[in-house]
């Protein structure tokens, strides 16, 4: 059985949960806490960062886009990536675009800031770092709205990686009740897609001790 050593409010391992559940692999989730620096995960992976997957054969693989491919090219009855070559491309684009690009300008500075700032001891949040983050977040949802306008999912027809990378950022940040959803409706209305499929139910039942998420996070019909 695979085992995946995650944190719930991490997108990265968010990301990974949600493809293993799409391709109905069994699992095992252990929660790390990540910034105890706990010896024994640094065996697993030298960063001490999550995610951390063991595979079937005991074998460690480190990285939330490098587990990405894993579970894509060792269990291919479902596919995430693409159908061709220009698919593909424009897949691993947008998810680039989202653990990079909004990772820096977005959940670095709102997530990191409100939630784990605490947790590793670096000291009170920034509020302009969070103000710029909810700035921010309002070009990258125009963005996804400009998607969407020509597109069903964010990469084309049909629900790829780019959807699951884009959800597992939006979600961490909804527990929060920082994604602006009344200004951009037809992205409210793409992620009411992704949040009512089965894989996501898990996600929604998330919590981290010391923060509360807000009202309309487990609400499919938000």
């Amino acid at each position: 059985m695979l085992t995946l050593y995650h944190s719930p409010l991490i997108p990265a391992c968010r990301k990974i949960r949600l493809m293993l559940r799409e391709k109905n692999l069994e699992h095992t989730l252990v929660v790390e806490d990540f910034w105890t620096r706990r010896i024994e995960f640094f065996a697993m992976n030298p960063a001490g960062d999550v995610p951390v997957l063991v595979s079937e054969k005991n074998q460690f693989v480190v990285g939330g886009y490098a587990i990405c491919e894993f579970l894509d090219e060792q269990y291919p009855n479902i596919q995430f990536f693409g159908n061709t070559p220009l698919e593909r491309a424009e897949v691993r684009r947008l998810v680039e675009w989202f653990d990079i690009k909004f990772e820096r300008e977005v959940t670095q500075l709102v997530l990191f800031e409100k939630v784990f700032k605490r947790l590793l001891g670096y000291g009170e949040p920034s509020s302009e770092a969070i103000r710029a983050g909810k700035r921010n977040i309002l070009y990258h949802l125009d963005y996804l709205a400009h998607l969407l306008s020509t597109r069903n999912w964010l990469a084309g027809e049909y629900l790829t990686l780019a959807d699951i990378a884009a959800a597992a950022h939006l979600s961490c940040l909804d527990y929060l009740g920082d994604v602006p959803w009344e200004q951009h409706p037809s992205v409210k209305e793409w992620y009411a897609l992704i949040k009512c499929r089965p894989a996501f139910r898990e996600l929604l039942e998330d919590r981290i001790q010391g923060f509360k998420p807000v009202p309309h996070y487990t609400d499919v019909d938000f």
